[in-house]
C-alpha cells in the first residue's frame, strides 16, 4: 500500500507529463472513490459508471450548486475526463482495475450542465438567506 506521500509524488508526476487536469482533480476523485464506498455496505469494485455517479453526488455535497465550476477550473468537463484521470492513476498503480474495467466505462455517463443544475441541490445545500 502506498503511503499518502508516494501518492502525492505520482500524482505529481502524472500532472507534469499531462497539464489537462489540475492535481486538485486527482486528489478530488481520490475523495470521491472513499464517499462512494463508505456509502456501501462492504467495500467492493466499483465500475466506471458508480464511481462517476459517486463523484457527482461527492461534488454537489462538497461544492453545492459551484460543484460544476469547481470541476471544470480543474479541467473536468464531462464523464470521460473522470476515466482519463482513474487511467493515469491506474498506470501509476495508484488505484486497480479488473480485467472488464475499461476507460470507455466513464464515457457518457451524465452531461455535465443536467447533472450539475440547480434542481439537482438540495434548498439545504444554500446559505440560509437564500
Amino acid at each position: 500500500m502506498l503511503t499518502n506521500i508516494e501518492i502525492l509524488k505520482r500524482i505529481d508526476k502524472i500532472t507534469e507529463e499531462d497539464k489537462r487536469y489540475k492535481k486538485e482533480a486527482y486528489l478530488f476523485i481520490l475523495a470521491a472513490l472513499e464517499y462512494t464506498l463508505s456509502k456501501l455496505p462492504a467495500r467492493r469494485h466499483l465500475t466506471g459508471r458508480e464511481l462517476a455517479i459517486g463523484i457527482a453526488e461527492y461534488a454537489r455535497k462538497e461544492y453545492g450548486y459551484m460543484a460544476k465550476m469547481v470541476l471544470e477550473k480543474w479541467g473536468v468537463a464531462k464523464t470521460i475526463d473522470y476515466g482519463e484521470i482513474v487511467y493515469h492513476m491506474i498506470d501509476q498503480e495508484i488505484m486497480t482495475k479488473t480485467e472488464d474495467d475499461k476507460k470507455e466505462d466513464f464515457a457518457d455517463v451524465y452531461d455535465f450542465e443536467e447533472e450539475f443544475h440547480l434542481k439537482h441541490l438540495n434548498p439545504s445545500d444554500f446559505p440560509e438567506r437564500f
